[in-house]
């Protein structure tokens, strides 16, 4: 359930007025890139330049952040140094050094790295569960959302929630499919009920479909402003972004003053029983209220309140979203998997009433097939950005205390030393043993789409739990078919809050009623 976003960029406008500037002091600085600060030996990476490091060569390579991260893992290996202005980024993509680094060694890779101005505005100076440096703050905001939301008994009481999203999913999909000739866009609907669940869960209020949709705006648009900008890796460019930080200033006075009305709806309905007839008996909020953290002598403000029901409304909305887009993607793409699917919901369910989560238990071939999406379409290609409590090694190359330590989630999830196969889509190699991992990464990193050790997503069971149910129920109620007719699936991605499907996924459904 983390909110997907590291310092890791997805594209940058490079100006040329930026370019001007950078030549500039380029011109004016004699800092060598070729020798590291202090005589340490860094992990081998591409030669930058002074102050801009590989931010240009980068830019004028034409990809993906991705896809040049892959690119110098062919050639330098599985731990790789790259510059991006004032920030140095050192990329893990292998197995081993992961688990070293997260496992093994969790508590001295379990911090964070300092953050733009731009993200402090959003984040309250980094009070939030996945922005927290390593601490008091992150040890009380950590346990209190997994004792008190996302425990296993928690979980349950939200059973009926989930159950009736559902529904309300399958009727949606349904209307759309009758006014447009079957056709449904697959991530619109997966997103809307995940957003929904999650904001009962946070809020404990039932809102209009308006309210939802104004406060999934404003989430959305809180993510496109912290996106990173060229002055996030060269801070000297920052007096030339001035309108981008007014813009971000009103964007997060906009985000307070709406979520604290509904913050302010759930406070009136505890403290009046009965007075709000939506309000359901618990909600994340009611946790927040009184929390007392760990060196601080206050209860969290309001702008920390916004803060934190924000991250937990955008750490499970798109990562879920997405992941049902790539399922049913495959689903179409591969018939057969389908098939096999729906035989299976439909031997342990009947035909006379509709999945439950008590079923999910009894589907190997389900949870064999989300295992393998997660594997294949993990919701990122990097996992929230770690750093180290101090100066360390790793792999015989020194991890300097406040670099960006990034971890490169297909260099592992596609490794052939790992898997066999890598590139195909089978779920059958998670069954009868041929092949198995350990999501968590206790035992052994082989794929980690939640991240992995004292900082992983710590909604990981409740985003199975929605994924496996969604995505049983609509096969249950629908068969699954491309557009148009007998069109191949396209399976490009690119990175938006989460890996996207480049086209988004219009899919035409047919009941199976």
């Amino acid at each position: 359930m983390s909110l997907i976003i590291s310092f890791v960029p997805t594209s940058l406008g490079y100006t040329l007025f930026a370019i001007i500037v950078s030549g500039f002091v380029f011109i004016l600085t004699r800092w060598s890139s070729s020798k590291p600060k202090g005589g340490l030996n860094l992990p081998p990476g591409p030669p930058g330049w002074p102050v801009v490091g590989n931010l240009f060569q980068f830019a004028r390579s034409g990809k993906s952040f991705f896809e040049y991260a892959e690119e110098l893992k062919q050639k330098y290996g599985g731990i790789l140094t790259v510059r991006m202005g004032t920030r140095t980024m050192i990329i893990l993509s292998d197995a081993n050094l992961v688990h070293e680094a997260l496992i093994k060694r969790g508590a001295l890779f379990a911090t964070r790295p300092a953050e733009s101005p731009t993200r402090t505005i959003f984040s309250c100076d980094k009070f939030t569960v996945n922005a927290a440096k390593y601490g008091p703050v992150w040890r009380s905001l950590r346990r209190n959302m997994v004792q008190n939301m996302l425990s296993s008994t928690r979980l349950k009481e939200f059973g009926s929630l989930r159950q009736s999203s559902m529904d309300k999913l399958i009727e949606r999909i349904k209307s759309e499919a009758r006014e447009h000739k079957g056709l449904i866009w697959v991530l619109r609907n997966a997103r809307f009920a995940a957003f929904c669940i999650l904001l009962e869960m946070c809020f404990g209020i039932v809102m209009d479909e308006a309210s939802i949709d104004k406060m999934d705006e404003i989430m959305k648009t809180v993510l496109m402003t912290v996106d990173p900008r060229i002055d996030d890796y060269l801070p000297i460019l920052a007096p030339f972004f001035s309108k981008e930080r007014k813009r971000a200033l009103e964007v997060r006075r906009e985000q307070v003053d709406y979520v604290v009305g509904v913050i302010e709806r759930r406070r009136r309905a505890i403290q009046n029983p009965g007075s709000d007839k939506t309000a359901s008996s618990f909600s994340y909020l009611d946790t927040l209220f009184d929390l007392t953290i760990e060196g601080r002598e206050t209860t969290p403000s309001n702008e920390e309140l916004v803060t934190l029901c924000s991250e937990f409304l955008n750490g499970g909305t798109d990562t879920t979203g997405t992941a049902i887009e790539w399922g049913i993607a495959q689903l179409i793409a591969n018939p057969e998997i389908q098939s096999r699917l729906y035989d299976e919901i439909k031997s342990t369910v009947g035909d006379d009433r509709s999945v439950e989560e008590k079923d999910v238990d009894k589907m190997v071939y389900l949870q064999a097939f989300v295992k393998e999406l997660l594997r294949k379409h993990p919701p990122t290609y990097f996992s929230l950005t770690h750093a180290v409590t101090e100066t360390t090694t790793l792999g015989g190359y020194d991890i300097p205390a406040g670099v960006n330590v990034e971890v490169y989630l297909p260099g592992m999830s596609e490794d052939p030393r790992i898997w066999s196969n890598p590139k195909k889509f089978d779920p059958d190699r998670f069954m009868l043993g041929k092949e198995n991992a350990d999501i968590t990464g206790i035992t052994g990193v082989k794929m980690i789409p939640f991240g992995v050790g004292r900082r992983i997503c710590p909604g990981l069971a409740m985003a199975t739990v929605h994924v496996h149910l969604m995505l049983a129920r609509m096969v249950q109620e629908f068969e699954w078919s491309a557009y148009p007719s007998g069109s191949e699936i396209d399976f490009a991605g690119k990175t938006e809050f989460t890996v996207v499907m480049k086209n988004p996924l219009r899919a035409k459904v047919k009941p199976r009623i």
